[in-house]
């Protein structure tokens, strides 16, 4: 299957490179001249613009979309929206708002065009592991996109499958990275447990490792910690200072519009807005209270 791939950052060239490898003509555009040179090297057809993208593939167009949700997401499905034809069919593999993907689709729908949405998980690894997809979109349009997302996939049953309507793709997506939250915030707290009873100086690659086959919490986010410990135990260079991509923050106001309590993911997402406060006023503040209402002692900068 011939297909387009918009955006070639290592997420985007990663999944190119692997259709390619599948079987697949993969042409792809990026801003990057050096983004273009490098997936060259890899066997996928770079292009300059969005139009020489559009005019270099073979009606129906399939073109998969894999850039920053927000303005960019938006400002590219725009420029390609007087591009395609009738019967093309955009697909936005990016960790976009589902309430943005359905206005997209919208707009889309209008124009004839199709328009899927493909919840993207896998990260670095996924090229050589595989992805996992949660797509939503037309079950016919979905159906006909099946060659390219049994290729992406770890298997062609296995790892992917159509949630749902456009927007749902996005929606579970979502909710999956709200949970990824909650998991890594979890392990992140427990190995500082062990860390911290400097009595038993227990080794935390270690324990990982005892962790990592045959326990309940065994996962390949802790396959991933346990890396991490066994390359770096204590975190040397590392500052703690935890970034968030947005999908967290919109399953907890998913969860408050659907009332739904989600208090692991809210607070995992509390705890990463903490990790940035190097100057918190709210502990100087607590600080400041216990030494009026009860005479405490006030460490002093």
């Amino acid at each position: 299957m011939e297909l387009g791939m918009v955006g070639l950052g290592r997420m985007g060239a990663n999944m190119a490179e692997r259709l390619v490898k599948g079987g697949h003509k993969v042409t792809g555009f990026d801003p990057s001249a050096d983004a273009r040179q490098a997936a060259a090297a890899n066997g996928i057809a770079p292009v300059a613009s969005l139009a020489a993208l559009v005019a270099a593939l073979p009606a129906p167009r399939v073109i998969w979309l894999m850039v920053p949700a927000g303005k960019v997401t938006d400002d590219t499905v725009s420029a390609l929206l007087p591009l395609l034809a009738k019967g093309d069919t955009l697909i936005d593999g990016g960790n976009s708002n589902y309430k943005d993907t359905l206005r997209r689709a919208q707009r889309y729908a209008e124009r004839e065009l199709g328009y899927v949405d493909c919840g993207t998980s896998g990260g670095v690894w996924g090229l050589k592991e595989g992805y996992s997809m949660m797509i939503g979109g037309d079950k016919t349009t979905v159906e006909s996109l099946r060659p390219i997302f049994e290729t992406l996939a770890p298997a062609k049953d296995q790892g992917w499958g159509h949630v749902g309507p456009v927007g749902s793709g996005h929606f579970t997506k979502m909710v999956h990275n709200g949970i990824e939250y909650g998991m890594m915030q979890a392990y992140a707290e427990g190995f500082a447990i062990l860390k911290h009873k400097q009595e038993f100086a227990l080794d935390l690659h270690q324990v990982g490792e005892i962790w990592r086959t045959g326990s309940v919490v065994r996962s390949w986010l802790l396959d991933l910690a346990t890396d991490a410990l066994g390359k770096n135990p204590n975190m040397d260079g590392i500052a703690p200072y935890v970034v968030d991509s947005g999908e967290g923050r919109w399953t907890v106001d998913a969860a408050m519009e659907l009332s739904v309590s989600a208090p692991v993911i809210t607070l995992s997402l509390m705890e990463r807005y903490r990790s940035r406060d190097s100057d918190s006023f709210a502990d100087k503040l607590l600080a400041s209270l216990r030494n009026e209402f009860g005479g405490h002692a006030i460490k002093k900068e």
